[in-house]
């Protein structure tokens, strides 16, 4: 059972990652042109430098097919639905709780 469902969702993450691509493809190459858009795909796949894709998925995704501008944002970058609840979080305990309830690690070098 855990192997079909780890198939299940390599196979669901590839098909997502397949859509990112291509949207950011398509968004870059609607932007600045295909060549562009063939060197944005190659940095993402080979050098794993995937921030152009990541900001052309997201006018892909919005200017060429037409979503709303926080539907393309959850879709190019997934991961700040993880994110920014912790950071909201962090800001909120930082007002009610003050500076004084901080923790820091304790620095190398610390002078006494």
């Amino acid at each position: 059972m855990k192997l079909a469902i780890g198939i299940l969702a390599l196979a669901a993450f590839l098909v997502f990652a397949s859509a990112q691509i291509a949207a950011g493809y398509v968004g870059i190459e609607h932007g600045i042109g295909p060549v562009w858009a063939l060197a944005a795909v190659f940095a993402a796949v080979f050098l794993r430098f995937t921030l152009p894709i990541t900001v052309g998925a997201f006018f892909g995704a919005m200017t060429l097919w037409g979503w709303h501008w926080t539907l393309a944002l959850i879709f190019a970058v997934p991961g700040l639905a993880f994110v920014l609840p912790g950071v909201i979080s962090g800001i909120f305990s930082l007002t009610t709780m003050g500076a004084a309830k901080l923790t820091r690690a304790t620095p190398i070098c610390a002078e006494h």
